[in-house]
């Protein structure tokens, strides 16, 4: 789960990281305020979740109430459209209005799982304020990784490696460190995946702030923390996704049009690779779960057939908990409820699987039954002449 660049700072702060002055406004009159506090110039933020908003014009300086209320207004209620939005862009429905700063040095910094050494990564960076993806790619030198032993802990002496491995200021040196710290147990007590800072900056006066924070939540954590489940901004997920997480399904929207339906993540991915060994893609990654009753098998179907980037469907189940039959009538359910105008492959086997394939064959649908995934592969790939 993500969260806005507000809400993120809002947490940071609760755990001793400086941010700068600022407030969230929705409304002009919120605006205006807001700027009048900070002495009549600031700088206003789009509130959306994902990056590259500087370059969208998502992100504005403002000398006076007046031109920031002139800017909000074009954004709030607008979408804004960056690299990482995709053509159809993401909602501004609110705008972060912050102090101007005079800002001496950026930094990059940011906390991960490490899938290698299944422990967090620290990394960090001079090249703070710009597309880190692309100074790894290009200078990977600049970028200093730490690994963190999640039975010990963060130890000082890699919290000050960090801070001089980067070049921070000697006489900042120390707050730095605890900004690291601090850092580290945001990631730690709030099971993140992804705790962001870019840029940390230093101002012209010395202060060390988080200029821009970005914090992403396991989602498999969430049952502990009701108080981020609060923070949720639906209206920046795909549709489908919200209304899959509704009924407890694993659903992921991708670029392809062979939409899937699978129970089990593994089974999935294999899925998937078979249709991308067919030189077709898949419109997603859904998993019902091997326990999935005969309604969320609908529900998941029905998201399929939502999807107006999917023209053909491809159902690969392996009976077990959930057994074939359950399967084949939640197809079916999902199928009464729409005009199918797609080819749909389904390949069952398991348990019940004799009784799930005549419950499909005599649904009067047309539906192509596989004996595997090399059948089912070939099946999808002839669907696309």
């Amino acid at each position: 789960m993500k969260v806005h660049e507000y809400q993120a700072k809002a947490i940071l702060s609760q755990f001793g990281i400086p941010v700068p002055d600022g407030g969230v406004a929705s409304t002009s009159q919120e605006v205006n305020d807001i700027i009048e506090n900070l002495g009549g110039s600031g700088v206003v933020k789009a509130q959306i979740h994902a990056g590259g908003r500087g370059m969208a014009g998502g992100v504005k300086v403002v000398g006076s109430a007046e031109e920031a209320a002139t800017i909000a207004g074009e954004l709030l209620g607008a979408k804004l459209v960056t690299h990482q939005t995709g053509p159809e862009g993401a909602p501004v429905d609110n705008v972060l209005i912050e102090k101007t700063l005079s800002v001496s040095k950026e930094y990059y910094l940011a906390i991960v799982i490490d899938g290698s050494t299944k422990s967090p990564v620290i990394m960090a960076s001079e090249a703070g304020g710009m597309d880190i993806e692309e100074v790894a790619a290009k200078t990977p030198e600049r970028i200093i990784r730490v690994n963190v032993d999640s039975i010990v802990g963060l130890q000082p002496f890699q919290c000050r490696a960090l801070a001089y491995g980067i070049n921070i200021p000697n006489d900042l040196i120390r707050s730095a460190s605890t900004l690291i710290a601090n850092l580290y147990r945001v990631f730690e007590a709030k099971d993140c995946s992804l705790a962001e800072i870019n840029p940390l900056a230093v101002t012209e006066d010395g202060q060390l702030l988080a200029l821009d924070a970005k914090l992403n939540f396991d989602d498999d954590a969430l049952f502990r923390h009701p108080d981020l489940v609060a923070l949720r901004d639906p209206s920046q997920e795909d549709p489908l996704e919200v209304e899959a997480s509704k009924f407890g399904i694993n659903y992921v929207k991708l670029d392809g049009d062979v939409g899937c339906m699978v129970n089990g993540a593994g089974l999935a991915m294999a899925t998937m690779d078979s249709i991308s060994m067919a030189d077709a893609m898949p419109a997603n990654f859904l998993d019902v779960g091997g326990g999935a009753t005969e309604e969320q098998v609908s529900q998941a179907f029905s998201i399929l057939l939502a999807d107006p980037q999917v023209k053909r469907i491809l159902v690969n189940v392996f009976g077990g908990i959930l057994r074939c039959d359950v399967a084949a009538r939640g197809i079916v359910a999902a199928c009464k409820e729409t005009e199918i105008r797609i080819p749909i492959v389904v390949r069952m086997l398991g348990t019940n699987a004799d009784e799930g394939k005549e419950i499909l064959a005599g649904s009067g649908l047309t539906i192509s039954l596989v004996k595997d995934l090399k059948e089912a592969a070939s099946v999808i790939k002839e669907s696309a002449s």
